[in-house]
């Protein structure tokens, strides 16, 4: 108390509020507040991972059925292991081993709620002062956000949209020094829609060895791939180099919501258990959250007896979607798409704003577009690249079509004044 005045002690953490501004989630968030509440339209988020709700992209009735069993079973109301259960472990140890030259363990799996914990792991465990980590630009900005939380250096390395989006590998030895710890690749892309083939992997892996340094493989949209390239993972590398490879079932099985993933060490030559990467990894998880276990009870049979016309069907929606999309784009000239998605969810668009009046840049862009026309895309500069766009494809057909429409008339209306209706 101070002149009668009641002093209080606390604040909030403002690294917390900083780096979750700075999320797709966040961003995204910020743009549902702009939405026009009088405009009676249908919402049509382009904007994030997540069709779940689309009849086209249901989960497979097996799954559905494996949760409820496991639940219904009684034997999965207890605690878990922090690791996670020893059958759920050795189910996505035998899950990646099939696309594997080697076998997986149960002990090279650590469980977790989702992908996202796992990237919390994985940099957690690889955090110490002075490290620092190569992240690709553009990216899944949710790396940076736990960066700047527990203070691991983020250094970016571009993707070249020329070359499918792929490593800028000059870029990444000439940004590792004696303190980089590890690079992070996304395949298939988030947000650029890429497949990697296994010679550029190939490339990634050599590169790495040479500096010394792990590879975090984000494969959360693992075998979501519509194009020339099949989905190769970069654990097949791990007599090579030691990776660390991040994944769930939220994709693939269009379940994001149940939010079970993993972290998988893939490493024949046991270098992440010499240093100490596996016990900071099982140090991190004593003392944090895991997986709902009746979730974790249901994993097995959902990796083991999922059929694969359910996964063929999956495909054929995003492929028809991707080629929407991409012929629907050209027909907008203020956008311009360098490479036609091939796998995960997503296509980078490029804006021309000398095309374009009364719009400063791509956040603008897309607060204008979600006031106007009721469609949220995510700004580009959420992902690091300002004066792009992340469009989302993963919808019904024809509301994939309605939102590109809706795209389309609001960049006309904003044509500038001298170019009439040219289009």
């Amino acid at each position: 108390m101070e002149n009668g005045v009641q002093k209080w002690r606390f604040k909030g953490n403002e690294s917390i509020t900083t780096a979750s501004g700075i999320t797709v989630r966040g961003v995204l968030n910020m743009l549902m507040e702009n939405l026009n509440p009088d405009d009676e339209k249908q919402i049509l988020a382009l904007g994030h991972g997540d069709p779940s709700h689309f009849p086209s992209f249901r989960t497979s009735p097996l799954a559905v059925d494996a949760v409820v069993d496991a639940l219904r079973s009684f034997r999965f109301n207890c605690y878990g292991s922090t690791v996670g259960i020893l059958p759920a472990r050795k189910a996505v140890a035998e899950y990646l081993s099939r696309d594997l030259p080697y076998k997986l363990s149960e002990d090279d799996v650590f469980l977790t709620l989702g992908c996202t914990q796992a990237i919390e792991v994985a940099l957690s465990a690889l955090s110490r002062p002075g490290a620092n980590i190569l992240l690709p630009t553009p990216g899944f900005p949710y790396y940076e956000a736990r960066c700047a939380y527990i203070d691991l250096e983020a250094r970016h390395f571009d993707l070249l949209p020329e070359k499918g989006w792929e490593v800028n590998l000059d870029a990444v030895e000439a940004l590792a020094d004696e303190n980089t710890v590890a690079m992070v690749i996304i395949n298939p892309g988030n947000p650029c829609g890429s497949v990697y083939s296994y010679e550029h992997l190939q490339k990634v892996a050599e590169t790495a060895r040479k500096l010394g340094i792990l590879v975090i493989a984000d494969e959360v949209y693992d075998h979501l791939t519509f194009g020339s390239n099949p989905f190769v993972p970069m654990g097949v590398f791990g007599s090579l180099i030691p990776v660390i490879t991040l994944g769930s079932i939220s994709k693939r099985w269009i379940v994001p919501g149940w939010r079970i993933g993993w972290l998988v060490t893939n490493d024949t030559q046991g270098i992440l258990q010499q240093s100490g990467v596996v016990e900071s990894v099982k140090g991190f998880l004593n003392i944090s959250s895991d997986p709902a276990t009746f979730i974790q009870g249901a994993v097995p049979h959902i990796l083991d007896m999922t059929q694969e016309d359910f996964f063929s069907k999956i495909i054929d929606v995003l492929r028809r979607d991707a080629d929407i999309c991409y012929e629907k784009l050209k027909q907008i000239p203020c956008i311009s798409c360098p490479h036609k998605p091939e796998g995960s969810m997503f296509v980078m668009v490029k804006l021309n704003l000398s095309l374009l009046d009364d719009i400063l840049d791509d956040l603008d862009f897309c607060i204008k577009l979600a006031k106007e026309e009721k469609t949220i895309i995510l700004p580009g500069m959420a992902v690091g690249l300002k004066n792009w766009l992340r469009i989302t494809f993963a919808l019904e057909p024809l509301a994939l079509d309605e939102g590109l429409e809706r795209l389309k008339a609001f960049c006309q209306r904003h044509e500038p004044k001298s170019i009439g209706n040219g289009w």
